[in-house]
């Protein structure tokens, strides 16, 4: 009764909170509240502005039929308490995910129950719960009679009630991304069940009586346990789409090909060693990732084989998965591999994973080094496993492979460390692989360093030899240390030719350059012997020993000290030997120069340096899309001939040179700007990071606040350096300072004139016009232009969901959002009318529609659909009955 829900306000203050404007701007609130609808779950105080309605609009609350809410939120309880009171609620949307955790992944909402009296909703048919933190279903949800459509995917439960087929009316049920291990036998009694989706669970068992779901069209049980399904699945005579895929099975009943409606049958990534004839043979069959045709494994075979295991491919918006003791194979989107060994995880554990662009802030490359991928993050950080954990990483194929060697590199949190890696190309694809096992989890990313030789030094002495130049070794003698030490060689050849191009000076030559480092900070007891290889071109024979120089190098390479006269030179006929007692870097060079330490500086700073050019480019079929990239001068006409279908533009930028890991900027200018509110926009400028074997390239939308409809607009994007990189020469350092210098290059953009396009007219308020629209047939009903504005009213904030969901692409969604960015309604309209024109003769558009719907959560617009579509069938048949056919 009114009265006893107004005594209900009161006591919970809501009456003073709307005076002291506690729960915001009640006209705010009221703007919310359309027709019988309250679309509250795109606003973070969402439960506060519910109640501000309940307060202040009881009645009209009261007549609520679609109310959507996010679980995210504070007032959540409070709000819940009311809900029992909506005797008109047909569909109610408790959502979570409307926030994000540390890790960058969707934050489970806090809903865990509801309360009794809901079961009391008579007129409620849709009821979506998903991404909450449910461990068991309600049980007032069992006695909702009218309910159709269940939705509690990404919860907690465990198990569904055993009375759980009492739902007598419910047609679409989704239990996906739960830890349900089993299912009750009366979920047989769904006798209108259409769309089951069990997926990413924990099953090993299904019940015979879901043989008994006989108006079921689609069956989803992929990604859980099963290793076997019961004979009662070939019952189902209405199902077209049976995903079986991610499990255990290593049967599947042959009486499934007589299913006579069956259009996919998705069997991949099983333990299928054989398939009946009858199921092999179906044209929409899939059975890849089976080992079909092996041998049964021997009984000393390693019962924990990868064939075993659990495989998990989990797509791009995913973010997380769970690992059991059972262990199991992990495949990201992006290619990276995990194997989980049975026993790895003692508990079940949840891991979260991103990849991040590189921030030279905190990913610390040392000299030489080579970024070849982006950096993998593992959550939760420092997880301890009892086995180790192998992780597959793709990266770039660095090209000296000779000099260089591939490894993964780890964050502690405070310091980087290199893991023992193995490399691998793969056959088909060609792609290089970068394998490492671990114990824990943190940071990872693959880089290309200097190839690295190291041993352990003990008291007796040892011989240390590059790898890369066996002309050059160390010998430690007996005696040259009390405890036994690391020490670590890298060498880095210098070719004549690049001496000869830097310094331009034909007899200006060097030897590799040698770098040694130890875990030690005593200096050796003994000196230690080093044997350097002359540079090329000369011997003992025509050794001039005035122009030979010995160079010292700090740790940075910021300074070269000459100290040939510090240490006793001894020549063979290839090599120069020398002793030192500490260790540094090390380059012998031959020149007339006197003051060698600068050419030296200079020399070993081009040779971190990378030569670039910046491209500009405009798609063809839409100039205001403009591609931005940095690439290294060798692959500049490779990158223009895969471009050059798609784009024009100028010629590439003129050569300048930049470090790995460096930061620049671009800026729009000339009367084109950009989206200031782009994360990576610093100051209305692009950021970028520059990395060799990275794609430096950005493709963004621009515009001009000039009038284009009389004439074209010329301008320019310029590219300025960034922040000066850390342990750079001071040279180049001076170089990078004062604003004429942080300018690299200006390359020109033009937008043309613009063409009267589809949807232009000034002469409706809204900006558009629509030509006439008939959507679908007339026997099975039409959608008129006039029904798309209506359903355009209801979508809100989930239009672009929405429109991936019918078949537009990211750019397209992109595209309208940009086009207009201060106008939520033209987005909706210019979604829905760009794929009706589109999709206007297909004749299952409008089933498209009703999918597209569903699937982005909307069931109340879908309803609608039907509802309309339904109509028009009515009037279809009145139609044909008047006229006696």
């Amino acid at each position: 009764p009114a009265d006893e829900l107004q005594k209900m306000a009161e006591l919970l203050g809501l009456r003073d909170k709307c005076r002291e404007g506690a729960l915001g701007d009640p006209a705010l609130a009221a703007s919310c509240l359309a027709d019988n609808r309250l679309n509250l779950d795109v606003y973070l105080d969402g439960c506060c502005r519910f109640l501000q309605l309940f307060e202040g609009r009881q009645g009209e609350v009261l007549q609520v039929e679609f109310l959507r809410l996010s679980s995210n939120d504070r007032l959540l309880g409070t709000t819940l308490d009311i809900l029992p009171h909506l005797k008109h609620l047909k569909s109610l949307v408790i959502k979570g995910g409307h926030a994000r955790d540390e890790f960058g992944s969707c934050q489970h909402g806090s809903l865990t129950s509801l309360p009794p009296d809901m079961g009391n909703l008579r007129c409620l048919t849709h009821l979506d719960l998903t991404f909450n933190s449910l461990s068991t279903l309600p049980s007032c949800i069992l006695h909702l009679s009218s309910l159709r459509v269940l939705l509690v995917s990404h919860n907690r439960l465990v198990a569904l009630p055993e009375d759980f087929g009492s739902l007598s009316k419910l047609t679409f049920f989704s239990a996906m991304k739960n830890q349900l291990k089993d299912l009750p036998r009366s979920i047989g009694d769904l006798a209108v069940l259409q769309d089951l989706d069990l997926s990413e669970n924990a099953l090993e068992f299904i019940p015979e009586e879901m043989g008994n779901l006989h108006n079921c069209t689609e069956l989803d049980l992929s990604g859980n346990h099963l290793p076997s399904i019961p004979d009662s699945l070939a019952n189902l005579k209405s199902l077209r789409r049976l995903h079986l895929h991610s499990n255990l099975l290593v049967t599947v009943p042959a009486s499934l090909a007589s299913l006579p409606n069956l259009s996919r049958l998705d069997l991949q990534n099983n333990c299928l060693r054989a398939v009946p004839p009858e199921i092999q043979t179906l044209p929409f069959v899939r059975l890849r990732g089976n080992p079909l045709g092996e041998t049964e494994p021997s009984p000393q075979a390693d019962e924990s084989s990868a064939g075993r295991l659990q495989r998990l491919f989990l797509a791009s918006g995913e973010g997380s998965f769970t690992v059991t003791s059972e262990g199991c194979k992990v495949v990201l989107a992006c290619g990276i591999h995990f194997y989980f060994p049975p026993g790895a995880a003692s508990d079940p554990q949840q891991i979260y994973f991103r990849t991040l662009a590189p921030d030279p802030q905190w990913v610390k490359l040392r000299h030489h080094d080579v970024l070849l991928s982006r950096v993998l993050e593992l959550q939760p950080h420092g997880v301890k496993f009892q086995q180790e954990v192998k992780i597959a990483m793709p990266y770039a194929s660095p090209q000296t492979p000779h000099q260089r060697e591939v490894v993964v590199r780890t964050f502690s949190g405070q310091s980087w460390s290199d893991l023992r890696t193995r490399v691998k190309q793969k056959r088909k694809s060609k792609k290089h692989v970068a394998h490492c096992s671990v114990l824990h989890f943190s940071w990872f990313l693959v880089v290309s360093r200097l190839v690295q030789n190291e041993c352990k030094v003990p008291t007796e002495g040892t011989l240390l030899f590059s790898s890369v130049d066996p002309n050059i070794k160390v010998t430690f003698p007996p005696g040259v240390t009390e405890e036994p030490r690391t020490v670590k060689m890298q060498v880095l050849p210098v070719s004549a030719g690049e001496i000869e191009e830097i310094t331009a000076d034909a007899g200006c030559r060097a030897s590799p350059l040698l770098c040694l480092s130890q875990d030690s900070l005593v200096d050796f007891l003994r000196p230690v012997r080093i044997q350097l290889p002359l540079p090329p071109g000369v011997t003992g024979i025509n050794l001039d020993q005035s122009r030979l120089h010995l160079l010292h190098g700090d740790l940075e390479g910021q300074t070269w000290d000459d100290i040939t006269s510090q240490v006793v030179l001894e020549f063979t006929h290839l090599y120069a030997v020398f002793e030192v007692t500490h260790f540094s870097w090390y380059w012998l060079w031959y020149t007339t120069k006197t003051y060698i330490g600068g050419i030296a500086k200079k020399v070993y700073e081009r040779l971190r340096m990378y030569q670039v050019n910046f491209i500009a480019l405009q798609r063809k079929k839409d100039p205001e899309q403009v591609l931005l990239q940095c690439v290294p001068k060798h692959k500049v006409d490779p990158v223009l001939k895969k471009l050059q279908d798609r784009y024009r533009g100028p010629e590439p930028s003129d050569m300048v040179e930049m470090f790995e890991g460096e930061q620049f900027f671009a800026a729009f200018e000339g009367g084109i700007s950009i989206n200031m509110d782009r994360p990576d926009c610093v100051d209305g400028r692009l950021s970028f990071i520059f990395y060799s074997h990275l794609k430096n390239m950005k493709e963004i939308y621009v515009t001009s606040p000039v009038d284009r409809k009389d004439q074209a607009v010329k301008g320019q994007v310029s590219f300025y350096r960034g922040a000066i990189p850390e342990s750079i020469p001071e040279e180049a350092s001076r170089r990078r300072k004062g604003p004429d210098s942080l300018w690299l290059v200006t390359l020109p953009i033009k937008l043309p004139r613009l063409k009267p396009r589809w949807g232009e007219n000034p002469g409706p308020p809204n900006g558009f016009s629509f030509p006439p629209l008939n959507l679908g047939n007339a026997e099975t009903g039409y959608l008129t232009q006039a029904n798309l504005l209506s359903i355009a009213r209801r979508v809100g904030a989930d239009w672009q969901t929405i429109g991936l969901n019918l078949g537009l692409t990211y750019q397209q969604i992109e595209r309208i959002g940009y086009n207009h960015r201060e106008d939520l309604d033209k987005q909706i309209l210019d979604m829905l009318f760009s794929w009706a024109q589109q999709n206007s003769e297909d004749p299952d558009c409008v089933s498209k529609l009703i999918t597209a719907m569903k699937e982005s959560g909307r069931q109340d617009i879908a309803d609608e659909v039907e509802t309309i579509i339904e109509l028009g069938r009515q009037k279809y048949r009145e139609s044909i009955r008047r006229v006696g056919l």
